[in-house]
């Protein structure tokens, strides 16, 4: 049985389209993958704190030099990484926040791109240790950027999945959710036809 991990980043609980865009791909990724465990991790209602001193110092220190704080920050980072290792599908929903990801999503990604764990470092460079998971990366953006040098959030995305070895990366944006209208409905619709070929 396979493991989807779902990362919710929006700050919006209501109205928010990523949700929307995050609900529509898990009932078609369901009724194709019935037999499928989901686990889903809401960055809005359970933030994960920015990288600090007490992150590094649990990730550095020998475990007899930790103070509690910097033992509970690394508790923190190991189950995050645990959920990502454990899944075969990772799902990204990512508003657009003045042209990049969420600050929570990428409070996320820090605690879970960790040398040793999810990559290591060879002689050659840098290598990703999680090859072979597939993952999706859900947009919503008020204006249309796919493609413009104004999209920060596809390069950086996709440099920081691959960097832990995750390249099989497909995005569904949802553009001109701002523009009103036929534009809104247009990007929309476009979004869940999309959505409907990959899940």
């Amino acid at each position: 049985m396979s493991r989807v991990l779902v990362i919710e980043s929006s700050a919006r609980q209501e109205g928010s389209v990523s949700r929307q865009l995050t609900q529509e791909f898990l009932a078609r990724w369901k009724a194709a993958h019935p037999a499928e465990e989901i686990v889903v991790r809401d960055l809005a209602s359970k933030p994960v704190p920015h990288l600090d001193i007490d992150l590094l110092g649990g990730w550095m220190k020998p475990a007899e030099q930790q103070s509690a704080a910097e033992k509970a920050a690394l508790a923190r980072s190991n189950e995050l990484t645990e959920e990502l290792l454990a899944a075969d599908v990772l799902v990204l929903a990512a508003p657009m926040y003045n042209f990049g990801i969420p600050s929570t999503l990428k409070a996320w990604l820090d605690h879970v791109l960790r040398a040793g764990v999810t990559f290591k470092y060879t002689e050659t460079g840098p290598q990703g240790l999680l090859e072979g998971k597939r993952a999706f990366v859900l947009t919503a953006r008020g204006g249309i950027y796919a493609g413009t040098g104004l999209d920060h959030q596809e390069p950086y995305l996709r440099q920081a999945l691959g960097f832990i070895g995750i390249r099989d990366v497909q995005f569904i944006n949802a553009e001109g959710m701002n523009l009103g209208g036929e534009q809104m409905e247009k990007g929309l619709s476009a979004a869940k036809a999309k959505l409907s070929q990959v899940a």
